[in-house]
Parts: structure tokens; sequence; C-alpha cells
């Protein structure tokens, strides 16, 4: 356990080995027995009675020997004391069987898989699902401010007109473009099993590169850059008709144990110049530095913007330069498990190059509509901009799916590592397949986010959705805590601020996964699933049960709080630079929590999530038909005790406010100056730090922002209750709540409305509007609408104007802009934050379709 739960399990073992009758017993007899073997006594001792006392002696020894074994073994499990044989509990996984192991997702499933565009922070990229994989990746060079910049990694700075996938169906088949200047970047990828021979199958690319205005006598030229790589470092070997391409080239050929003997194809219909440079080493991450340096140096030398034709000793990379006049098309066709036959091989790389590849993509593509309308049922509902809005929601969700290998950094003090220098423990080696909020910004695996991505993701392939759970839910520790933000392999690392890397086990997030399951069970309860599909769902949840009790139980006993609440553990009550100090383990970053973090404190979100946590855990062991076996936990009596409407209002309720609020202590009076402070450096600077004009008292903290709408949310409030119509006055008031583009963060007459939370943060979740949580409302507000109570009539207007506010406004940014955000501007409703957010942004698509969880 961690935080006051490791202290608990701490003192446990120190009062267990000190009051064993039998401990102090066996004590005395090894202190004193002795003396009389010595012979200091002339008493006289019979044989028997001698033979008697040793054997107790003995027995006695040994079972001090056991306790003794016993209790240095339990310091070592709870991370007290360390050996070579012994890892900590923090970074030993959880003692249960794999839910990656189960059938279900082996043989044709994990096969289908294998190969995928898994790479999301680049622009283009393709790589399969094991840890040292064969690498596909594109570069291109931009222009910007009269100068080449090579494009590669994802980067808002990069300023594309637009980018992202317009299609992708999570498995085979994804079509995305890049719109820079007056050049448009069209890439393809379509995966064919065939006749190939190899894990996997083959796969193609199509880049299509045309001029963005109508005018074509404007003739400019485009370089690309197309690379191999493999990180397991196997040698590749270079094409012999790479230096003369005439329409069709072998560009680079291998063998690897998982594909066999693969070989790599160009072709095209357009005259092209090919150059080349092949590198020797493991650092994937900084290839473009690579190629840059390469390019700059046969420009010196040369005055040409060409690659040097030439290759290191035993290079496990290659890189393809092809440079042309647009408009111009390259197939690139990948085949694997070459046995010989040549024949067959040109067949299989015929049928993905050219018209085969054509129309193949053409089939794919009505594939994907066909699929997107009986996923969503949206083309009666909506015009043809809207539904494009929809499409491109769900094709970048897909098409943001990763694979990630590595290892996350784990917080552990310097005094429980003598021999190392560093302030982390290194987790276990592990992969995750996962969705990402944001390829330029965010393109790695968060654990609260990964909830709401498989809302939408589940109703377009379900199977999709198990694979990614199951693989967060292998990640957990001993303790049952999962590392809230999966920062996994050098690619991922190059992309994170270094201070932001390290895990701290003390901290959770919101566990939205929860959130799907329950989504799931919902499903099979109203027959949204056939027979087959039903019992993979329960095979999944058969196993993942004890996992998921796991960690319910590592919520249930870190992040309580006094009087049976709960807080969320992180927040820094030594800070004098933040207005509040930041909750980022609630998900909510900077919202205003109690002003002086302290244990008192009770978190009316983290309450609700737990209800959401135990609740599922029921219908879990209801559905499996495990109540007394899965958990030594009543999830019954827990939901309920949580659900307790009477005991949340003596908890949270503000009757004055007609609001849910946070517990803690807290005072208004705090304000951030300017102070001048003297650095180490013995120079004065000026500096923003927070001040306290006032006590802080432990009281409600009168904030009103989605916090407050929690209870709402998880619909624990009767539809008859007057305080529901207290939450709809609320959502409804648009100088509290309300606007023209979706719901604020924090109400407009909090005292920290859109204040700065430092020198340099500016408000986050302090004005803006965020989609998961408007989703969410939205969510009960339609559940309300539905369901008998006075105020069925008002939740139903509220209902249809928010949602229609929320559509026009995503779908009028994103036709302005070229791309969905992450948060939308309170007062203009302007996209704001990162773009291309099409993580929980994209459950946008979810409110076309009306489609919503029961929470």
């Amino acid at each position: 356990m961690t935080g006051a739960s490791r202290r608990s399990a701490r003192g446990r073992i120190k009062s267990s080995s000190s009051s064993s009758p039998s401990g102090d017993e066996g004590n005395d007899s090894i202190r004193y027995t002795p003396s009389i073997r010595r012979g200091k006594t002339k008493e006289l001792v019979s044989i028997g009675a001698f033979k008697a006392n040793l054997k107790i002696l003995i027995g006695l020894i040994i079972l001090g020997i056991v306790v003794i074994y016993f209790v240095i073994n339990r310091l070592i499990s709870y991370g007290l004391l360390y050996d070579e044989s012994h890892n900590p509990r923090v970074i030993t996984p959880f003692p249960a069987p794999k839910l990656m192991d189960l059938s279900m997702f082996q043989g044709e499933h994990k096969e289908s898989l294998y190969w995928g565009t898994y790479r999301p922070h680049v622009y283009f990229g393709v790589r399969a699902r094991t840890p040292m994989s064969l690498v596909a990746g594109l570069m291109w060079l931009g222009v910007k401010d009269d100068m080449y910049v090579m494009r590669h990694f994802c980067e808002n700075s990069d300023d594309l007109s637009t980018f992202g996938w317009r299609e992708h169906n999570g498995r085979d088949f994804g079509r995305q473009e890049l719109v820079e200047n007056d050049m448009i970047l069209e890439t393809s990828f379509v995966k064919s099993k065939g006749d190939s021979f190899g894990y996997g199958g083959d796969w193609a690319v199509r880049i299509d590169v045309k001029n963005k205005g109508l005018n074509d006598d404007v003739k400019r030229s485009a370089h690309l850059f197309f690379y191999l790589a493999d990180e397991g470092g196997n040698v590749l070997n270079l094409g012999q008709d790479v230096f003369d391409f005439q329409g069709s080239s072998l560009l680079v050929s291998g063998s690897r144990e998982d594909v066999g003997d693969w070989q790599i194809h160009l072709k095209s219909q357009n005259q092209l110049e090919t150059h080349y440079s092949g590198f020797n080493t493991p650092h994937i991450h900084n290839l473009s530095a690579l190629v840059q340096h390469n390019l700059a140096l046969q420009a010196r030398k040369f005055g040409r913007l060409q690659l040097s034709d030439t290759s290191e000793t035993s290079s496990n990379i290659y890189v393809f330069q092809i440079s042309g006049r647009l408009p111009f098309s390259i197939d690139i066709p990948f085949v694997s498990g070459i046995r010989g036959d040549s024949s067959n091989v040109e067949n299989r790389i015929t049928s993905l190059t050219g018209l085969p590849l054509s129309d193949l993509l053409k089939k794919k593509h009505r594939e994907f509509d066909e699929k997107f309308k009986e996923s969503f049922n949206l083309s009666e509902k909506h015009d043809s901009e809207t539904l494009g809005v929809g499409k491109t929601a769900i094709a970048n969700m897909l098409g943001g799916i990763g694979y990630f290998y590595g290892q996350s950094k784990i917080h552990a003090p310097k005094s429980t590592q003598p021999e190392s220098r560093d302030n982390f423990l290194l987790y276990w080696p592990a992969e995750l397949y996962t969705a990402v909020p944001s390829r330029p910004f965010f393109p790695r695996g968060f654990l609260w986010d990964e909830g709401f991505h498989q809302l939408l993701i589940w109703r377009w392939d379900f199977r999709i959705t198990l694979d990614i759970v199951g693989h967060w839910l292998d990640l957990l520790n001993i303790d049952g805590w999962i590392p809230r933000e999966q920062i996994l392999g050098a690619e991922a690392l190059s992309k994170v601020p270094e201070e932001f890397v390290v895990q701290y086990p003390s901290n959770g997030n919101p566990p939205t996964l929860f959130l799907v399951i329950r989504d799931l069970i919902d499903g099979i309860r109203t027959e949204k699933f056939i027979a087959s599909e039903r019992d993979e769902i329960l095979s999944f949840l058969e196993r993942a049960s004890v996992r998921l009790d796991a960690w319910f139980q590592w919520f249930n006993t870190s992040q309580t709080g006094k009087t049976g609440s709960y807080f969320w553990h992180g927040r820094d009550n030594t800070t004098t630079r933040e207005l509040n100090p930041k909750s980022l383990s609630s998900g909510l970053d900077d919202y205003p929590r109690a002003s002086h973090p302290s244990e008192d404190e009770r978190h009316v979100d983290l309450r609700c999530w737990m209800y959401l946590a135990a609740d599922c855990m029921h219908s879990i062991t209801e559905l499996l038909g495990k109540e007394d076996k899965i958990s030594k936990e009543d999830y019954n009596s827990i939901a309920k005790l949580l659900s307790n409407f009477s005991l949340l209002n003596q908890m949270h309720y503000d009757s004055d406010h007609g609001a849910y609020f946070d517990f803690g202590n807290h005072t208004e009076k705090v304000k951030l100056i300017w102070k001048e402070v003297i650095q180490e450096n013995g120079q004065l600077s000026r500096q923003l730090v927070r001040k306290t004009f006032g006590k802080p008292k432990l009281k409600l903290v009168p904030h009103v922002g989605y916090v407050s709408f929690f209870p709402f949310m998880s619909r624990i409030i009767p539809p008859e209750s007057p305080i529901l119509e207290k939450q709809l006055d609320l959502i409804s008031n648009r100088s509290i709540m309300w606007s023209d583009y979706g719901l604020v963060s924090l109400a407009k007459t909090s005292s920290m409305y859109m204040k700065r939370n430092t020198e340099h943060d500016a408000p986050y979740w302090r004005g803006p509007i965020w989609m998961n949580m408007n989703y969410m409302i939205l969510s009960s507000l339609h559940h309300y609408s539905i369901v008998d109570g006075p105020y069925r009539e008002k939740s139903r207007a509220i209902y249809t104007e928010l949602r229609s506010n929320l559509i026009r406004n995503v779908v009028r940014n994103y036709y302005e802009t070229g791309y969905i955000w992450e948060q939308y501007d309170q007062d203009k409703g302007t996209g704001k934050g990162t773009r291309l957010f099409t993580g929980w942004s994209a459950l946008t698509l979810l409110i076309m379709s009306e489609d919503y969880p029961i929470f």
C-alpha cells in the first residue's frame, strides 16, 4: 500500500512481532537454557528431563528462525527492506494471470492487429505490436519563414493548416490528409493477409502529393523521406536498383524472426529522383536530426539538397529521399514471409500497387462509411458538414491508437536506495496498446482519459476496447496501483519535460475504466451484443475482476480521508508559488480546492468516482454470479452507502448556494503578489508569490463548477428532489455556468474564475469549456428528461439547447480552423489549448448520436 496504508502496514508488522506470546516465550528459553547446559548449578537433572528440555529448546529455535524469516520477508514485500532477490512492492506486478494472456487476445485477433499506424507522435508511421519492431515512417521538407524545415514529429508549432485521419477503422485501413501552405499530402495505409506467409501479413502505403490550389501551372518540388528502421538492430539490405529509379524499385530487404524474410518496394508512374542514406544507431527518436545533418553536409559540399547515397556499416536504418514536381503519387508495398517463389512475391506486390491498390482503398472507404452509419446511426439526423466532423472524430480516435514499450519511472526517496543517485525506481518492462488524447501534445497513455476514449471506441469495435483495457489493467502493481501517465520508450520520453516523467505511487487518477466496463455490462443487459460477443466480454470480466477489485481496494485505502470520506492525495501544502495548489491526480489540475491542503479535505468528485467503481464491481459480481468470491467487500453495501442522498448532503451540500462543494481548510483571502526575491546567484528578481490575508477554516469550499455537478452526473439526486431543480438552475444560469458554446468549467461568479494559478500557468479548468464534462452533464440531463419527475420537461429543454450549442460550436471551429480542440473559449467559443485533440473531445460524436453511458 501507499500513504496512510503503508504506515498502517508497518505498524501491523511491528505489533505482531512484539506482542506474540510464543515469540516472547521462545526468546526467554534461548536466553536462559544454556546456563543449565553449561552446568552452572549443582542440581541433578535426569537424562529424561534433559532430553525433554533439549527437544523444547530445538523446537523453539526452529520456531524463532521461522518467525524471523517471516518478518524479514514481510518487510521486504512491503518495500521496507531490500535485497537483490526481491523488488520493492511498488515495482512488483500484481500476482494474477495477465489479461493479455486470454485466448481471445491470441491467434487471429493478435495477428490481425500486429501491424498498424501505432506511432501517433509522428505525422505518419507504421510499426508492429512488439517491443523491437520494424518501424516505418515519413518525413518531408516544409517551408517556414523562407527556410526549409523538416517535418516528422507532430508539432503544434509547425502550423499545418490541418492534418489528421479522415478515415480509419482501427485494424487494417486509414486515410490521412496533411495540408502545409500550398501542398497537400494524403497518406493511405492498408493491410492484406492474402498469400503472405509472414506473421501479420503484407501492407502498403500510398502517398499522394498535390498543389492545394487549382493552378497546376505553378510547378513546385516536394522532398519526401520514407524510412525503415529495425529497433532490434537487425541489419537491412539495400536494394540494387535504388540509384536509378525507373518506376519500380526494391528499396530494402531483411529478415526477422516474427515476419521472416521481407522486402519493401517503391512504385510510381511519375518522374522521380531518389537518394538514400543508411545509419547504424539504436536511437530512432533522433532520426530527423541525423537526416538534417546529412542534408546540411551535402548542401555545403555540393550545393544540392539531397541525401549522400552512402550507408554506415551494418545499417539498421535506411532513409530514402523521393523528390519530384507536384503532383505525384507513390506506392510503397511491404511483403513478408518470402519463401523463394519470386512469382508469388511479384503478384503480391502488384496487388498492393497501382490500380489494384486503388480498388482496395475504394473498397475500404465504402466499408468505413457503412460501419460509421451502422455504429452511430447519424445519416438522417445531421447535415453533411456535421457528419464529416463525426467521421473525423472516430477516425482520429482510432488512428491515434499507439503501441508503446518501456519502463515507467516511479518516485522513490533516495534514502531507500543507498546505492543509487536517482530519486526513482524503474517499473517492470511493459507494453501498452492505448488511444492517446492528442498526437501533437499528448501522444501517450493517460489513465483517466482512456475511460472516456473507450466510450467511443467500444461502439465501433468492442474487441479493441477489451484489448486496450486489458493492457492498462496488466500494469497494476501488487498494491493495486496503476501509474496515471504512461511514458514508455525513448520516443515517448523525448516528448515529455523531465519534471513530469516520474510517477508518484501515492497519487491516483479518476478510475474511468469502470465507466466503460459498466457501459459494456449495460450493453449486455440491453442485448446489444450477440451471444458469442457476450461470452467474450464475460470471459474478460472473469479474469479482470480480481484486478479491478485490487484497483478499488487501492483507492479505498490510499485515498481515504476522515469520517468516511475521500480526497485526492498529492497536493502540495508547502507551495508559495501557486494561487491554489493543484490536484493533478484528480485530472482537473488547477480546479480550485481548499486553499490549504490537509488530511481534513473531502473531495466530492472522488466520492462519486468511488460510487461508480463500487456499483460497477457489484454489477460484475452479479453478472458473474460471484457475490462472495471476487472480494471480501460487500460492494452492494458500499455503493448504497456512497449513494446515500442524505449522507451526501450532510458532507457536501450547501443549501445557500444550492450546490455541492468540497470540504477543507479554506480561505478566500489568497492572492498572488509580486515580491522581490534574492536568487542563489545573489541577483535580485521579481516573482509572483502566494500570500494569505485571512486565517483558513474548515468549511465547504464555495466554488461552483464541474466538481459541483458530480452528484448530478452520478444520478444520485432523486428525480423528485428540489435539489435537482437547484442543479438545473445553476446549469442554465448565464451568469454562472451557461454559455452559447457549452458549460464553462468554473462559475463566472467564482473568485477563481479565469485567474492564473502561477506566473506561467494560465487558467486551465477555471473557465474554458471541456467536452468530457459537458458530455457527462448532458448525459444526466438526458437521463432526467426521460424518467418520471416534476423536472422532466425542464431537463429536456436544457438538454436540447446545450446539445445543440456543443455540436454547433465544435463543427464551426473545425471548418474554420481545420481541427478539433482540447477546450473551447468561455466567451467566444473558439478552440483553445492543443489542437487535434481527438481524445475526449471526440465525444462530440456520441453527443450527435445521443448515445450516453449509465454513470
